[in-house]
């Protein structure tokens, strides 16, 4: 068995020692979403909490792990009579990214069900999780039906398997951990407020804690169990006061005054709905008794608004979580005073750390990888030698105001990653068919799997009133639901769409367009072209508010290279469909249709969009021509690229022009019929 890397030797990051210890505390807590770039301990510090995690009393041979003293009485396994059990650790069970929805609520044995009345189920990792540690790392590429799965098990503290007609339920209270880097794409706000507590984690940039960082890896490294010993006190005392803090816990106060606090600092950051506030309540108990004490104080209320109300303050994927103190000390302050259940102004450090129970300052952030020093979102998008830059430049253009827009999507039927954009095969979704399971049985069709089954029941010897059911007889449902694609912006920059007024208004389309696609779970991917070249702004991703960093700052000039911008999303594709062959991709070319620059651009312009048109690529140019005389060119290059042409004014969801256009298109499809 391989040793953990000791908590309590993780340099620095303290706010995701505290949010893990208060998860600990208290399981009401709500779990904790650590957001990151890659090799800043954040994997490390959650398998480190699980060996601090006091071990737990469980029903000898049952699979939930019910606790002796007081079962489940709905436990699959049971009944199970009160008594004495065996004692185990806490677990700590990883829910990897490509986990099926069987793997994570477990599966019901249907053949079985069907044909002898039996609940056959084998537990999946939520019940092995009960009463420990469930970790998701990446949790933001995770599908979204899985996340929904495990919120409401975190949320319930139960899991249900409901198949055909036929339902289990188990336990499932567990601490929920889910780790994610912000550069790979977002959760959805709905998605992000399930999660009680969040913290932001970046390595250090000073070099004496990035040495002893080094320093303590290469002795773990070289030595994991004499390293882990060496720490063995501190671990013992820190598990120790978790125990202390849980028994402590019921007789913790949350006065009126501390209420108040926690409502007024809610409504005053305009946080939707009501779970902040019980959050924050829950929180702040907890770091009372993490304190060793029994009254909540101001300082507890502000530290647990520190770590729940980030995440919640997000009205956009292109909004950074955060935290204005300033405003936060100014709420406090006005509705603490008289009454306010604060105690002493100082109550100084709690037991083993600093106040309100923060751990201890140590030397720097601890790394479970190589950590690289990284530009700011944005940087690196000015021009590149040979991208047209220099002279007749123009200074950016802020985006226009986002609106929401007409769905684009790819014709035709997909087997893609699932989504909510165009149709495709899936395993969620309206049922259009049946045929034989390839490998395990995942979604049932009742019907069809009667109809096989009922010419052989004289044969198979049928007496009673059961179903003679035979593997052979089974059937897969087959449905219809949506998947995601990867939409390739490639967008005109140059001096013919400069006019501010004109790009601000193709910026603020570009960026509806991101927002839809955050919406519709899409990768995305930015190209440019201006002056004698094109360039992959962004090459795809599934952050999209990083292409939105990129749009804000792209600068505009120069001639219109356009068969280049063709030629390199091309490109783009190619590699990409190497990388996912399942994911489709859809083309969205902003521009006016202009071709300048070299020799023949018009016709070079034509060549690479028949490349598009040949390979039977989804596009859509999105016409930004303007003023009372139009050339109609953007028309004509969605005509070589086999795909459509909109207008801005025809991209918004409640366009007239689009309305009327939609109808007359019904009108005459039925008059043709």
């Amino acid at each position: 068995m391989t040793t953990p890397f000791p908590f309590t030797a993780v340099v620095g990051q303290d706010d995701l020692r505290l949010a893990l210890l208060l998860n600990a505390v208290s399981s009401q807590v709500g779990g904790v979403l650590v957001r990151g770039e890659k090799g800043t301990a954040k994997s490390t510090a959650v398998r480190a909490l699980s060996a601090l995690l006091p071990a737990v009393d469980v029903v000898s041979g049952c699979r939930f792990s019910c606790a002796p003293r007081s079962p489940d009485p709905a436990c699959p396994d049971g009944p199970h009579e009160p008594g004495p059990g065996a004692e185990r650790p806490a677990r700590m069970v990883e829910l990897p990214v490509g986990a099926s929805e069987d793997r994570l609520v477990g599966a019901l044995d249907i053949e079985r069900a069907l044909s002898e009345g039996v609940k056959a189920f084998e537990p999946g990792l939520l019940a092995d999780a009960h009463r420990g540690i469930l970790y998701v790392d990446e949790v933001n590429l995770l599908h979204d039906h899985l996340v929904d799965l495990l919120l409401d098990a975190a949320a319930m503290g139960a899991s249900y398997v409901e198949r055909e007609g036929v339902s289990v339920r188990h336990a499932a209270r567990f601490l929920l951990v889910g780790t994610m880097n912000p550069e790979e794409g977002e959760l959805r706000p709905q998605l992000l407020d399930r999660f009680g507590l969040t913290v932001e984690v970046t390595a250090s940039r000073e070099p004496d804690q990035r040495v002893e960082v080094v320093r303590r890896r290469l002795a773990y490294d070289d030595d994991p169990a004499g390293f882990a010993a060496r720490w063995a006190g501190e671990e013992a005392a820190v598990r120790a006061r978790i125990v202390a803090a849980r028994e402590l816990l019921p007789s913790v106060r949350l006065g009126d005054g501390a209420l108040r606090q926690i409502a007024a600092t809610c409504a005053a950051f305009e946080v939707d709905g009501m779970r902040a506030d019980i959050v924050m309540a829950r929180t702040a108990t907890a770091l009372a008794a993490w304190a060793g004490r029994t009254d909540v104080l101001a300082e507890d209320v502000r530290q647990a608004a520190l770590l729940a109300l980030p995440h919640r303050r997000r009205r956009s994927p292109f909004d950074a979580p955060g935290l204005d103190e300033d405003k936060l000390d100014e709420t406090l302050e006005e509705f603490g005073g008289p009454g306010g259940d604060e105690g002493d102004d100082d109550p100084g450090p709690g037991p083993g750390g600093g106040p309100g129970g923060q751990p201890q300052p140590d030397d720097g952030p601890q790394s479970d990888g190589d950590t690289v020093a990284r530009p700011e979102a944005g940087e690196g998008s000015e021009p590149q030698p040979g991208s047209g830059g220099g002279a007749g430049e123009r200074t950016p253009a802020r985006a226009a105001e986002p609106f929401r827009t007409k769905v684009l999507s790819v014709p035709g039927l997909g087997e893609g990653v699932a989504g909510r954009r165009s149709r495709a095969r899936a395993e969620h979704g309206r049922t259009t068919g049946a045929r034989r399971p390839r490998g395990a049985l995942t979604g049932l069709h009742l019907a069809a799997t009667v109809q096989a089954a009922a010419p052989h029941q004289r044969a198979r010897g049928r007496s009673g009133p059961g179903l003679v059911v035979r593997r052979d007889d089974l059937r897969q449902a087959v449905r219809e639901g949506h998947e995601s694609n990867l939409v390739l912006f490639v967008v005109d920059a140059s001096g013919s769409m400069a006019a501010r007024q004109r790009m601000s208004a193709v910026k603020g389309a570009v960026l509806s367009l991101l927002l839809d696609a955050y919406q519709r779970r899409d990768k995305v991917g930015l190209v440019t072209f201006r002056g004698s070249a094109a360039e992959v702004v962004l090459p795809p991703t599934s952050s999209v508010d990083a292409a939105a960093v990129r749009l804000e700052s792209l600068p505009t000039g120069g001639r219109t290279p356009l068969a280049a911008g063709l030629l390199k999303a091309h490109d783009v594709l190619r590699v990409e469909r190497l990388r996912d062959p399942a994911r489709r991709a859809l083309v969205v070319v902003v521009t006016d249709g202009r071709a300048t620059g070299g020799p023949e651009p018009v016709a070079l312009a034509g060549r690479a969009a028949r490349l598009f048109a040949a390979e039977g690529t989804a596009c859509v140019v999105v016409d930004c021509e303007s003023g009372p005389v139009r050339l109609g060119l953007a028309g004509q290059l969605a005509g070589e690229l086999g795909g459509a042409a909109v207008t801005l004014d025809e991209l918004r969801a409640d366009s007239i022009a689009g309305l009327v256009r939609d109808v007359q298109g019904a009108t005459g499809a039925r008059r043709a019929a």
